[in-house]
């Protein structure tokens, strides 16, 4: 008995050093990364500034927001928007919620007033609206945007196992991406600036992912999207760290995969045209909160950390 023990003890030691070193050597590769990144901020003058926040919508835009909780973005956009976005016209903006009026207001205690600064400024507010069933919506029937942002989609329904937790969240962006055709402007795909290309990693397929250069010359990089007359584009915001990289958005939107239920619509094609790293800042007074509600955690925020990206779709020819 006393020998098994002492093995034991000695297999919890070597299993506890070998935790330790594993930690040791992530938060030296963490210093790693920081330190070049200090280099690359104070580097050589001579270098062009780093690419500017991503501004991805034009005055002119037809605007659908889906997904709103506090309805924080859309006034961000609409109340004091960035200055390339000063001349937008509120009345073309339609900010919609998945929650009934009731619901909402209940959830995000702030809720009320920022709807009604929105409303004072001719913006439309829709209440009850599925994202994953927008062509099943009366009140947004014959309608048509250039752009629909969902931003930190969440299928919110607290599942515990990580992959159907991953599945369940796939499965609403795939009815989300299916739904969508219904409402976006027809119309030549966008022309985008020339982008540069995510480096390929082990098990890619051929396709790359075009993301925003990382040199300009300007404060705000205006987006580079549809002109009059071009086909809307899909834009999806997500924390580009775990679990959320494992939904997998881009190959999400690639693959015209077949129904998996009887009656069920094919998936359509989407071109990904971009994608980059979306600015909080740039959104004034913006906070994004959980699908739960103020109620699940304190205040309903996203947990810290990692980078947050935009990845803009448009449909296939």
């Amino acid at each position: 008995m006393g020998h098994k023990k002492k093995t034991s003890l000695k297999a919890t030691l070597q299993s506890q050093q070998s935790r330790l070193k594993a930690k040791e050597k992530a938060e030296h590769a963490v210093k790693v990364a920081e330190q070049k990144r200090k280099q690359s901020k104070n580097g050589a003058t001579d270098k062009r500034p780093l690419h500017p926040p991503t501004i991805p919508f034009k005055p002119t835009d037809k605007i659908l927001l889906v997904g709103e909780g506090n309805f924080s973005f859309a006034r961000a956009l609409i109340v004091d928007p960035p200055s390339p976005l000063e001349h937008l016209v509120p009345a073309n903006v339609t900010a919609t919620s998945y929650d009934s009026e009731e619901e909402c207001f209940s959830k995000y205690p702030d809720a009320e007033a920022i709807v009604n600064s929105i409303k004072q400024r001719g913006a439309r507010i829709l209440f009850g609206i599925d994202a994953t069933k927008l062509q099943k919506h009366s009140v947004l029937k014959g309608r048509r945007w250039d752009r629909i942002v969902w931003n930190f989609p969440h299928a919110g329904k607290g599942i515990t196992d990580q992959d159907r937790n991953i599945l369940s969240n796939q499965r609403l962006i795939l009815d989300f991406l299916r739904s969508a055709p219904h409402c976006l402007i027809l119309g030549p795909i966008p022309l985008i600036h020339p982008a540069r290309k995510r480096k390929q990693q082990d098990g890619d397929d051929d396709d790359e992912e075009p993301q925003e250069d990382d040199i300009s010359g300007s404060d705000i990089d205006m987006a580079p999207t549809a002109a009059t007359g071009e086909r809307g584009t899909v834009l999806i915001t997500l924390r580009n760290v775990p679990p959320y990289t494992a939904w997998d958005i881009p190959r999400l939107a690639k693959p015209p995969s077949k129904s998996t239920r009887i009656g069920e619509e094919f998936n359509p094609r989407y071109k990904l045209l971009r994608s980059f790293v979306f600015h909080r800042d740039v959104w004034k007074g913006y906070e994004h909160r959980m699908t739960k509600g103020e109620r699940a955690h304190g205040h309903g925020k996203t947990g810290e950390g990692g980078e947050e990206r935009t990845w803009e779709f448009c449909l296939q020819e």
